[in-house]
């Protein structure tokens, strides 16, 4: 039987989530990241949703999506409302959603081609 490894395109992919890990193609992160179909910006130093502020939306903006998915981890957790208001304003799309499905989202939209960005907020470790 012949094996072949079978991946999703010619982008940056995450192979899996955990509680307090993303796997971007073969490499493990435990820390905070913002992945583009194109490149990872490792050590985001975001680790709660609710503590998002308007510094975290220009980081995000500068790598300049159309559409930003927030992993918020095992459980789906916004922003504050400010936040969300100001990617709105510069014309982001944004969602808040679990890790899980923000892999699922980002993955289905980088597929088609879509300028998407999904920020993975882990817990810090310590």
């Amino acid at each position: 039987m012949d094996l072949t490894l079978d991946r999703p395109g010619d982008y940056l992919f995450v192979r899996r989530v955990g509680p307090d890990t993303v796997t971007v193609v073969d490499r493990d992160f435990h820390a905070s990241l913002l992945i583009t179909p194109e490149q990872v910006v490792e050590q985001w130093p975001v680790t709660d949703a609710k503590a998002m502020s308007l510094a975290d939306v220009d980081t995000v903006a500068a790598l300049k999506p159309e559409i930003v998915v927030i992993g918020t981890g095992e459980r789906q957790v916004f922003p504050p409302a400010e936040v969300m208001a100001a990617f709105l304003r510069r014309g982001i799309g944004v969602e808040a959603m679990t890790s899980g499905a923000a892999a699922r989202t980002y993955s289905l939209l980088a597929g088609e081609g879509r300028r998407v960005l999904a920020a993975f907020i882990l817990p810090a470790r310590g």
